[in-house]
């Protein structure tokens, strides 16, 4: 990340690096000067769902380093039915003896509980994993599925959970245009899209560093320019902070009751412009009714290997993200991949059968590496004046935050390249990005190998590049007591630097 890091040396500093001396005077050549830096968003931002009703959470240490960066932001989902007899139980373990053949068969929605609101608590999911979203320089996309007859209180509830999470964002009741969630057998559209605009409006009151995402109708077919329901949702467009819609190019949404043959139709694969095409025109018309542009994303995108299969799966992607690569209009904001493990095969890794704790790759996790990397997609970090220490870090967001860059004069690849941190920074968690790889530095750490950022992406020669530091929360929370802005930034004070060893040759 950060799209100019390297430039070439002079000779001067060239030589001064091979002159010997000791460890204290290699560091002093190593590090040329310090400055800020400024972290802003891609041109389109990645996004990456991580759990739902077919796969488990996984930890954001083992995505960042299978994946080298971190994401704009982490979709989770969860499902809130307090007024259910059978709640907080997840749905499928309430009602084990009943007949299912749809992943929608329950009376509740069979994502795991959001175990807030009231009678709750922030201690168990998804507190635990906002926290570890957060912790590793990511935003939360809280998608809730939410019974609309709950009263306001339960709301309000919700918001007082969600404060100290920062800049995140909250998917209600989503795909509401769609017939299989519970809440749309508890209520009509029009209450659906009316209880959006009455969770907005509490929202607002009492969490307003929330964001609501409402994903709702779309644009169908070419011929017929129109949302889905733009009547009944004509309140909650206006309210929502980001429209947005889910659209698979490809799904079999029989699974995992039914197997996608040729012979049966649950299931479906398209091209992987015409869903780039309608995807478009959506945004279009969100922008045509209400006379404004907002942010707009795909929430959930993917073309299921259960339909295309590995090798045509891993094409497919490339080839839509590669459309919004070549439209000079740059309509979308962020585009989320679902999701890292899978149960079946809508995942960059399928859940090892045999062990539900191993993932096992799929061909487009190569693709999607690669997808990530390119510098269309990589959030852009700039460089700002020199600095003295102490230096103060603002973490707003994924998209908006300064941290400091350390220059450092480089020989050639290096052999060995470690941060070491002093007794003052074993506390702090912190983020590092140096030549396009990130690393997290937690609690408690006292060095950091950066080795892995040169593996593939080797230096061809002598250069100076960027070691940059990000400080988001550790505990992935905001603190009350850091001022007036708490719940919109974090802030954390470097007050000295670490030791940074470079070594160009093998010790023997």
């Amino acid at each position: 990340m950060g799209k100019v890091q390297k430039t070439q040396d002079s000779k001067k500093s060239q030589d001064s690096l091979k002159t010997p001396g000791s460890k204290k005077s290699e560091k002093a050549q190593n590090i040329h000067k310090i400055k800020k830096v400024h972290l802003s968003a891609a041109t389109v931002s990645v996004d990456l769902g991580d759990g739902s009703e077919r796969g488990a959470y996984v930890g954001q240490g083992y995505i960042l380093n299978k994946l080298g960066r971190p994401h704009r932001a982490i979709s989770i989902m969860y499902c809130y039915y307090p007024l259910d007899e059978a709640w907080p139980k997840r749905a499928s373990e309430a009602y084990p003896d009943k007949k299912v053949t749809f992943a929608w068969d329950y009376p509740y929605d069979d994502y795991f509980p959001y175990r807030g609101g009231i009678g709750g608590n922030t201690e168990g999911e998804p507190f635990t994993c906002m926290r570890d979203i957060r912790s590793h320089g990511q935003e939360v996309i809280l998608t809730l599925t939410c019974d609309p007859n709950v009263g306001d209180e339960h709301i309000i509830a919700i918001a007082k959970d969600l404060r100290p999470f920062g800049r995140m964002m909250l998917r209600l009741n989503h795909e509401c245009t769609g017939n299989w969630f519970s809440f749309t057998k508890r209520a009509s559209y029009q209450q659906i899209a009316d209880f959006f605009v009455r969770f907005k409006k509490i929202m607002s009151e009492y969490a307003p560093n929330v964001r609501l995402i409402l994903c709702a109708g779309a644009v169908m077919d070419k011929k017929i320019p129109e949302l889905e329901m733009e009547k009944e949702f004509n309140e909650a467009g206006a309210v929502a902070d980001i429209w947005s819609i889910d659209r698979y190019i490809g799904l079999n949404w029989g699974w995992p009751f039914e197997v996608a043959e040729k012979d049966n139709h649950s299931h479906r694969l398209e091209s992987a412009r015409k869903n780039y095409e309608l995807t478009k025109m959506s945004c279009k018309r969100y922008c045509e009714i209400y006379g404004t542009k907002k942010p707009f994303v795909m929430s959930e995108v993917n073309a299921d290997g259960d339909v295309a299969g590995p090798f045509k799966q891993a094409k497919v992607m490339k080839d839509f993200y590669t459309l919004f690569k070549k439209d000079p209009e740059h309509w979308a904001s962020a585009i989320t991949f679902y999701q890292f493990r899978d149960d079946g095969r809508l995942g960059l890794e399928f859940t090892d059968p045999s062990d539900p704790s191993v993932g096992i790759d799929w061909p487009v996790m190569d693709t999607y590496r690669e997808i990530i990397n390119d510098p269309f997609f990589v959030p852009d970090i700039k460089p700002g004046k020199t600095e003295k220490l102490p230096v103060t870090l603002r973490w707003g967001s994924s998209e908006d935050s300064d941290g400091l860059a350390i220059d450092l004069d480089m020989e050639k690849n290096p052999v060995f390249a470690e941060v070491n941190f002093p007794e003052s920074l074993i506390p702090a968690n912190l983020m590092l990005e140096i030549n396009g790889r990130w690393f997290r530095k937690a609690p408690g750490t006292r060095f950091v190998d950066l080795m892995p950022a040169f593996y593939k992406n080797r230096l061809k020669g002598a250069c100076r590049m960027n070691l940059c530091i990000f400080a988001p929360p550790a505990s992935g929370e905001n603190d009350p007591a850091q001022g007036e802005d708490w719940a919109e930034n974090y802030y954390f004070t470097l007050e000295e630097l670490p030791d940074i060893r470079l070594r160009f040759e093998p010790v023997v």
